[in-house]
Protein backbone atom coordinates (compact mmCIF):
# COMPACT_ATOMS: atom_id res chain seq x y z
CA UNK A 1 0.00 0.00 0.00
CA UNK A 2 0.73 3.50 -0.94
CA UNK A 3 0.10 6.30 2.06
CA UNK A 4 0.14 9.42 1.07
CA UNK A 5 -0.04 12.30 3.83
CA UNK A 6 -2.15 15.62 3.41
CA UNK A 7 -0.48 18.39 5.34
CA UNK A 8 -3.07 21.35 3.77
CA UNK A 9 -6.70 20.81 2.92
CA UNK A 10 -5.80 23.12 0.27
CA UNK A 11 -2.67 20.92 -1.13
CA UNK A 12 -4.86 17.64 -2.06
CA UNK A 13 -3.40 15.16 -4.28
CA UNK A 14 -4.95 15.98 -7.84
CA UNK A 15 -3.37 14.50 -10.25
CA UNK A 16 -1.46 11.85 -8.21
CA UNK A 17 -4.56 11.12 -6.73
CA UNK A 18 -6.12 9.91 -10.24
CA UNK A 19 -2.74 7.77 -11.23
CA UNK A 20 -3.27 6.29 -7.95
CA UNK A 21 -7.03 5.43 -8.51
CA UNK A 22 -6.49 4.39 -11.95
CA UNK A 23 -3.34 1.84 -10.74
CA UNK A 24 -5.98 0.64 -8.12
CA UNK A 25 -8.22 -0.51 -10.25
CA UNK A 26 -5.99 -1.98 -13.14
CA UNK A 27 -3.35 -3.56 -10.86
CA UNK A 28 -4.93 -4.21 -7.17
CA UNK A 29 -3.08 -1.80 -5.89
CA UNK A 30 -3.89 0.16 -2.68
CA UNK A 31 -3.46 3.59 -1.33
CA UNK A 32 -4.79 5.54 1.31
CA UNK A 33 -4.28 9.51 2.11
CA UNK A 34 -4.12 10.13 5.63
CA UNK A 35 -5.24 13.91 6.48
CA UNK A 36 -2.79 14.50 9.09
CA UNK A 37 -4.32 17.97 9.22
CA UNK A 38 -7.87 16.72 10.08
CA UNK A 39 -6.10 14.93 13.08
CA UNK A 40 -5.86 11.47 11.41
CA UNK A 41 -2.71 9.85 12.70
CA UNK A 42 0.16 8.23 10.47
CA UNK A 43 -0.30 4.02 11.17
CA UNK A 44 2.69 2.87 13.28
CA UNK A 45 2.29 -0.38 11.61
CA UNK A 46 1.05 -1.76 8.41
CA UNK A 47 1.91 -2.69 5.09
CA UNK A 48 3.15 0.27 3.22
CA UNK A 49 5.69 0.01 -0.20
CA UNK A 50 6.37 3.62 -0.69
CA UNK A 51 5.39 7.00 0.81
CA UNK A 52 4.34 10.38 -0.40
CA UNK A 53 4.28 14.15 1.60
CA UNK A 54 2.31 17.14 -0.49
CA UNK A 55 2.47 20.33 0.13
CA UNK A 56 1.01 22.74 2.55
CA UNK A 57 1.42 26.54 3.58
CA UNK A 58 3.34 25.80 6.65
CA UNK A 59 6.66 26.00 6.94
CA UNK A 60 9.28 23.31 8.10
CA UNK A 61 9.92 24.83 11.53
CA UNK A 62 5.77 25.34 12.37
CA UNK A 63 5.89 22.54 14.95
CA UNK A 64 3.98 24.95 17.20
CA UNK A 65 1.03 25.93 15.73
CA UNK A 66 1.26 22.38 12.95
CA UNK A 67 2.16 19.90 15.82
CA UNK A 68 1.36 16.89 13.19
CA UNK A 69 4.67 18.25 11.73
CA UNK A 70 6.77 16.31 13.80
CA UNK A 71 5.08 13.09 13.46
CA UNK A 72 5.60 14.11 9.69
CA UNK A 73 8.91 14.65 10.18
CA UNK A 74 9.32 10.92 12.32
CA UNK A 75 7.45 9.17 9.87
CA UNK A 76 9.73 10.32 6.75
CA UNK A 77 12.95 9.71 8.70
CA UNK A 78 11.99 6.06 9.20
CA UNK A 79 11.31 5.63 5.29
CA UNK A 80 14.33 7.05 4.69
CA UNK A 81 15.98 4.52 7.69
CA UNK A 82 14.07 1.63 5.74
CA UNK A 83 14.82 2.23 2.30
CA UNK A 84 11.17 2.33 1.60
CA UNK A 85 10.30 4.44 -1.93
CA UNK A 86 9.53 8.34 -0.93
CA UNK A 87 8.52 11.32 -2.33
CA UNK A 88 8.34 14.36 -0.81
CA UNK A 89 6.26 17.38 -2.87
CA UNK A 90 7.03 21.01 -2.34
CA UNK A 91 6.90 21.56 1.61
CA UNK A 92 7.09 17.57 1.33
CA UNK A 93 10.66 18.05 -0.17
CA UNK A 94 11.60 20.65 2.26
CA UNK A 95 10.81 18.59 5.01
CA UNK A 96 12.93 16.07 4.17
CA UNK A 97 15.86 17.98 3.51
CA UNK A 98 15.20 18.79 6.89
CA UNK A 99 15.40 15.86 8.62
CA UNK A 100 18.28 14.36 7.10
CA UNK A 101 20.15 17.63 7.85
CA UNK A 102 19.73 20.25 4.93
CA UNK A 103 19.02 24.13 5.35
CA UNK A 104 15.65 25.21 4.38
CA UNK A 105 15.27 29.07 3.81
CA UNK A 106 12.46 30.60 4.84
CA UNK A 107 10.97 33.64 2.90
CA UNK A 108 13.61 32.70 0.29
CA UNK A 109 15.20 34.55 -2.37
CA UNK A 110 14.56 31.69 -4.77
CA UNK A 111 10.43 32.03 -4.25
CA UNK A 112 8.66 30.74 -7.36
CA UNK A 113 4.84 31.43 -8.20
CA UNK A 114 3.45 29.86 -11.47
CA UNK A 115 4.74 28.22 -14.25
CA UNK A 116 8.28 27.36 -14.64
CA UNK A 117 10.66 25.44 -16.01
CA UNK A 118 13.28 23.53 -14.85
CA UNK A 119 16.26 21.84 -16.33
CA UNK A 120 17.95 18.03 -15.48
CA UNK A 121 21.15 17.91 -14.42
CA UNK A 122 23.49 15.15 -15.75
CA UNK A 123 22.29 13.02 -12.21
CA UNK A 124 19.16 13.76 -13.56
CA UNK A 125 18.67 12.08 -17.27
CA UNK A 126 20.00 9.42 -16.06
CA UNK A 127 17.68 8.45 -12.69
CA UNK A 128 14.59 6.34 -13.36
CA UNK A 129 12.20 9.09 -11.70
CA UNK A 130 12.88 11.74 -14.96
CA UNK A 131 12.60 8.45 -17.35
CA UNK A 132 11.71 10.11 -20.68
CA UNK A 133 10.90 13.36 -19.52
CA UNK A 134 12.04 16.07 -21.76
CA UNK A 135 14.73 18.75 -20.85
CA UNK A 136 13.72 21.12 -19.91
CA UNK A 137 10.27 20.03 -18.73
CA UNK A 138 7.11 22.53 -17.36
CA UNK A 139 6.30 22.97 -14.06
CA UNK A 140 3.89 24.89 -11.42
CA UNK A 141 5.67 26.44 -8.52
CA UNK A 142 4.14 27.72 -5.84
CA UNK A 143 6.78 28.35 -2.89
CA UNK A 144 7.88 30.92 -0.74
CA UNK A 145 10.55 28.49 0.92
CA UNK A 146 13.26 26.40 -0.76
CA UNK A 147 15.71 23.81 0.54
CA UNK A 148 19.28 23.20 0.06
CA UNK A 149 20.87 19.71 -0.32
CA UNK A 150 21.08 17.42 2.30
CA UNK A 151 24.88 15.71 3.06
CA UNK A 152 24.87 13.09 0.48
CA UNK A 153 22.03 14.08 -1.47
CA UNK A 154 22.07 13.72 -5.23
CA UNK A 155 20.76 16.72 -7.60
CA UNK A 156 18.94 15.82 -9.77
CA UNK A 157 17.61 19.43 -11.20
CA UNK A 158 17.37 23.00 -10.94
CA UNK A 159 15.52 26.42 -12.50
CA UNK A 160 16.89 29.81 -12.88
CA UNK A 161 15.77 31.19 -9.71
CA UNK A 162 15.39 28.01 -7.59
CA UNK A 163 18.77 25.62 -8.25
CA UNK A 164 17.55 23.01 -6.34
CA UNK A 165 14.54 21.67 -7.87
CA UNK A 166 14.92 17.76 -7.12
CA UNK A 167 17.67 15.78 -5.30
CA UNK A 168 17.49 11.59 -4.24
CA UNK A 169 18.82 10.44 -1.02
CA UNK A 170 20.06 6.55 -1.28
CA UNK A 171 18.18 4.34 -3.67
CA UNK A 172 14.66 6.02 -3.68
CA UNK A 173 14.14 9.07 -1.42
CA UNK A 174 13.05 12.01 -3.43
CA UNK A 175 12.45 15.64 -2.96
CA UNK A 176 10.74 17.97 -5.40
CA UNK A 177 10.80 21.61 -5.30
CA UNK A 178 8.00 21.67 -7.92
CA UNK A 179 4.15 20.64 -7.85
CA UNK A 180 3.68 17.55 -10.19
CA UNK A 181 0.25 16.99 -9.06
CA UNK A 182 -1.46 20.41 -9.38
CA UNK A 183 -4.58 20.59 -11.47
CA UNK A 184 -6.62 23.40 -13.08
CA UNK A 185 -9.50 23.68 -10.07
CA UNK A 186 -6.00 23.47 -7.66
CA UNK A 187 -4.57 26.90 -9.18
CA UNK A 188 -7.66 28.51 -9.57
CA UNK A 189 -7.96 27.95 -5.83
CA UNK A 190 -3.81 28.58 -5.28
CA UNK A 191 -3.97 31.40 -6.80
CA UNK A 192 -7.18 33.64 -6.14
CA UNK A 193 -5.70 35.72 -3.40
CA UNK A 194 -2.88 36.96 -5.90
CA UNK A 195 -3.29 40.53 -7.55
CA UNK A 196 -2.43 38.58 -10.59
CA UNK A 197 -4.31 35.57 -10.50
CA UNK A 198 -5.84 36.15 -13.98
CA UNK A 199 -2.15 35.43 -15.65
CA UNK A 200 -1.50 32.28 -13.26
CA UNK A 201 -4.31 30.89 -14.61
CA UNK A 202 -3.94 32.12 -18.08
CA UNK A 203 -0.43 30.82 -18.29
CA UNK A 204 -1.15 27.38 -16.89
CA UNK A 205 -3.98 26.97 -19.44
CA UNK A 206 -1.47 27.69 -22.36
CA UNK A 207 0.98 25.05 -20.91
CA UNK A 208 -1.36 22.51 -19.34
CA UNK A 209 -1.08 19.92 -21.65
CA UNK A 210 2.60 19.71 -21.86
CA UNK A 211 2.63 20.15 -18.05
CA UNK A 212 0.16 17.08 -17.36
CA UNK A 213 2.32 14.80 -19.95
CA UNK A 214 5.70 15.65 -17.89
CA UNK A 215 3.87 15.79 -14.58
CA UNK A 216 2.11 11.87 -15.49
CA UNK A 217 5.15 10.85 -16.48
CA UNK A 218 7.20 11.82 -13.60
CA UNK A 219 4.64 10.58 -11.32
CA UNK A 220 4.45 6.99 -13.45
CA UNK A 221 8.13 6.89 -12.69
CA UNK A 222 7.91 7.37 -9.35
CA UNK A 223 4.89 4.44 -9.00
CA UNK A 224 7.80 1.79 -10.73
CA UNK A 225 9.87 2.79 -8.23
CA UNK A 226 7.93 1.82 -5.42
CA UNK A 227 6.66 -1.59 -7.70
CA UNK A 228 10.63 -2.25 -8.16
CA UNK A 229 12.48 0.15 -5.28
Amino acid sequence: MIWVVQNDPECPPGLLGDLLRDRAARDGQPFRVIRVYAGEPIPKNGAICGGIVLGGQMSVADTGPYPFLIEVKDWIRRMVDDGTPFLGICLGGQLLSDVCGGRVTLQSDRAEKGCHEVALMDAGRSDPIFHGMPAPFPTFQWHNEAFDLPNDAVHLAASPTCPFQAFRLGRASYGVQFHPEVTPPIVVDWSWKENDAARHRAAFAEVESAYRIASRRFLSNFLRRVDDP
